[in-house]
């Protein structure tokens, strides 16, 4: 299926998952905390989002200063700042999605999920490139150094 056609069908049956959800449970527990509830889960998702946000810039500041690439936590602030978005987006669907994504164990299993099926494209190949995958299509390259004779 297209992936256009995918993106379509999501944007049309989240707010309908979302007014239904929202009916339901106002149905159950009333509309007061039904709107309680969803304010809750937004300021909830912002101090989430502050927390998870500090606490990967801090991985990613120690991993360059150990002189590592830090893939993962570059990786996980995109899928926070998706998280976020959700959580501020009124509704007990996205709530549950942007939870998905600000918690630390779901987030990093759903990173490696998009890492596994290569859904995250690395620019130049990168450190996830599948065993057996060479970064260039010239076999012929040869590295090295060189310095001037004259120096």
């Amino acid at each position: 299926m297209n992936p256009f056609r995918i993106m379509f069908l999501i944007f049309l049956m989240v707010p309908f998952l979302e007014i239904y959800f929202l009916l339901k449970m106002g149905g159950l527990i009333g509309v007061f905390p039904t709107v309680l509830l969803v304010v809750f889960t937004a300021v909830l998702g912002a101090w989430m989002l502050r927390q998870q946000g500090f606490e990967t810039w801090q991985r990613f500041q120690q991993g360059m200063a150990k002189g590592k690439v830090p893939a993962m936590e570059m990786l996980e602030g995109p899928v926070l700042l998706v998280g976020g978005a959700f959580l501020l987006t009124p509704g007990f669907f996205t709530d549950i999605t942007g939870f998905i994504c600000l918690i630390p164990y779901t987030r990093k299993k759903l990173v490696t999920y998009l890492i596994e099926r290569q859904l995250v494209v690395m620019a130049g190949g990168g450190p996830f490139q599948r065993q057996g995958q060479t970064q260039s299509k010239d076999e012929n390259i040869i590295e090295g150094e060189y310095k001037k004779g004259d120096e």
